[in-house]
């Protein structure tokens, strides 16, 4: 009904999912709840705008969110309902911030007025995902939420990209309000100050031995990630990714040094204590890239250039030599067709041996030969395959023995959540259905979320989920083993059959024990078109992609 001055009238409800048309949001993932059904009306009324994918689990429905987010750089959305709702959903919260990932979470709310009564599911989520989220805010007066919605979507893009949490009320979405909506704001992102760049390529034109580390994530655009490889090419400069990022850089490369992460290779960790200069885009040398905040001293001994979208990020751990605040793609395109001549082949072709190196399928014991079958399925993925891993020591594999090619994405949880795997590789092929997806997953990990599955069944989705089988919470037995060797608690699991279980939902399951045996399943199975598992059952005593058990244990009697 128009008011007075003939504007219609709309529910709360309505106007939410209004509102996410107004910014731009495609998918909506969400386990629905009583406590916002009046959006879910709004979001039927515009389902031929905005899809709306129903999840088994609030975790999984924030992971899809979160990888959607990942791969666009626009903001994920996912609704989750209050209480225990909330709760589940918090784990995504938490891999999106220590991802910088855009997301946006609607979380729906108890009535205002039964506030601070311990209502049923009352939580008070400023206060339980302030550590959590950029800003998390409650929308109570149905007028606001154009208002509301938009600064939310502002903030998950804004400086270093993150997630945004809003609390909805339920009966703020029964009001019916006059109020119109707001659009995407156009904002020109920062870029490079002018005296930045000749300061750098005059540290760069100095350096004997420089390496550069790409982080971030979702802040590269495509043209970013080609303007940044064009440059460093051109400048012969080493390159390694921080922690689960392989989808910034053409791994086939000859400037390709590895990942500098958890698990990274010794040889690399060498080469970065070793470098003269430190080219830092994109990344926050946080925990993982600095191994423990060993990698270097804190006085700042190694010159670090360090560009990133927030100036509060800059320097935070190591001090800085050159701190650029700069949105990374608009930095990339700066610096594409700069040059120096620069006397660091021999330096540059040493880092790329030790990355060769460690490359090297070893001999492993059994049947099974992890590192030889994943470089053979490497050799017949198509060129624009989406990679998603969970958490897990299986990870290492993938990451030490394959090299992603510039088309390739690689989507992991930085914060080493586990049942991220699954629903992220699903919430990629929501996103990009017609992309190979290969989503990697541990036993553990996998059963966590693997009942997400039936969400890719629901939206004719079709993913091809790897899970590394070897009856184990691999990691924490490695560290067990490590610590109390021979003393194992609380770390062997009971597991069903995996291709059985695919097969139950009328998916296409297959087992691998062999070698030969991975590359004809996974032809198999994306010749199946429907979601599949490939269950590769692998050698328990294998704990680790260097060590075995009776390794670790001969390693702590020492």
């Amino acid at each position: 009904m128009p008011d007075g001055a003939g504007m219609v009238k709309r529910t709360g409800g309505q106007l939410l999912a209004d509102a996410l048309v107004a910014q731009g949001a495609s998918h909506v993932f969400a386990v629905p709840g009583e406590s916002y059904l009046d959006l879910l009306d709004g979001l039927y009324a515009r389902r031929n705008e905005i899809q709306l994918i129903t999840c088994r689990f609030e975790a999984g429905a924030v992971h899809m969110a979160e990888a959607v987010g990942k791969m666009t750089g626009k903001p994920g959305v996912a609704v989750v309902t209050r209480g225990p709702g909330a709760c589940h959903a918090s784990i995504g919260v938490h891999v999106a911030m220590q991802d910088s990932t855009p997301l946006v979470l609607l979380v729906g709310q108890i009535p205002v007025e039964e506030t601070d009564r311990e209502t049923f599911q009352e939580v008070d989520y400023r206060r339980m995902f302030s550590p959590l989220a950029k800003w998390v805010t409650q929308i109570d007066d149905a007028k606001r939420i154009p208002e509301i919605m938009a600064h939310a979507f502002d903030v998950a893009v804004s400086g270093r990209p993150g997630p945004v949490v809003v609390a909805i009320s339920e009966e703020m979405q029964k009001h019916a309000v006059s109020v119109p909506d707001l659009g995407i704001a156009r904002v020109l992102p920062p870029h490079p100050a002018p005296e930045s760049i000749p300061t750098m390529m005059e540290m760069l034109k100095k350096a004997k031995r420089p390496l550069a580390i790409l982080g971030g994530g979702a802040m590269w655009s495509e043209e970013g990630r080609a303007d940044i490889a064009a440059f460093l090419q051109a400048n012969d400069i080493p390159t390694a990714v921080s922690f689960r990022r392989q989808g910034l850089f053409d791994g086939t490369s000859p400037l390709f040094a590895g990942d500098l992460g958890v698990g990274a290779d010794a040889g690399l960790v060498q080469k970065a204590k070793e470098a003269d200069l430190l080219l830092a885009f994109g990344t926050r040398m946080g925990e993982p890239v600095s191994q423990g905040y060993t990698l270097l001293d804190m006085a700042g001994r190694t010159p670090i250039v360090q560009v990133y979208p927030d100036q509060a990020e800059i320097g935070r751990v190591y001090r800085v030599a050159l701190g650029i605040t700069a949105d990374v793609n608009r930095f990339a395109r700066a610096i594409r067709d700069e040059r120096v001549q620069g006397g660091w082949s021999e330096w540059r072709q040493s880092v790329r041996a030790a990355r060769e190196a460690q490359a090297v399928a070893p001999e492993y014991q059994g049947p099974l030969n992890l590192a030889r079958a994943l470089q053979a399925l490497e050799a017949v993925l198509p060129d624009d395959t989406i990679f998603t891993t969970d958490a897990g020591n299986f990870a290492t594999w993938p990451t030490r023995f394959m090299h992603l090619k510039p088309k390739q994405e690689f989507l992991g949880p930085t914060n080493g959540a586990m049942g991220y795997g699954v629903p992220a590789a699903i919430g990629a092929a929501v996103a990009y259905p017609n992309r190979q997806v290969i989503g990697f997953a541990g036993d553990g990990g996998f059963m966590m979320t693997g009942q997400e599955i039936a969400t890719a069944f629901h939206h004719k989705v079709a993913p091809i989920i790897m899970v590394f089988n070897n009856g184990m919470y691999g990691t924490i037995r490695m560290y067990q083993e490590r610590t109390y060797p021979g003393r194992v608690s609380g770390t062997e699991l009971t597991n069903p059959d995996f291709a059985k279980f695919i097969e139950a939902f009328g998916g296409h399951g297959e087992v691998v024990e062999t070698t030969e045996e991975l590359v004809p399943a996974y032809k198999r199975a994306a010749a199946s078109g429907k979601p599949a598992i490939i269950e590769v059952r692998m050698n328990p005593e294998q704990v680790t992609n260097r060590a075995t058990i009776a390794d670790l244990r001969a390693q702590a009697k020492k």
